[in-house]
């Protein structure tokens, strides 16, 4: 799994643990739904700026985007 997709699942994974949608949460990080989409299907790119606003708004460090899923069984 590459770094984009590691944070496109990161993403999904705060989103969803806040039970927000995609519009609730682009509202709130004053970006476009379609946009945070893109990003949550890890086809585009991330500026810090916004992995910042994604950070504070869903109340994270913006180190838990990066996290690499850990391999069960160890």
């Amino acid at each position: 799994m590459d770094l984009r997709e590691t944070f496109a699942t990161n993403l999904r994974r705060l989103r969803n643990k806040r039970r927000w949608s995609q519009d609730e949460l682009a509202f709130e990080a004053e970006i476009s739904r379609s946009y945070l989409s893109k990003l949550e299907k890890g086809t585009y790119y991330v500026s810090i700026k916004i992995i910042g606003r994604l950070a504070d708004k869903l109340d994270v460090e913006p180190a838990e985007f990066l996290k690499r899923p850990t391999k069960s069984g160890r």
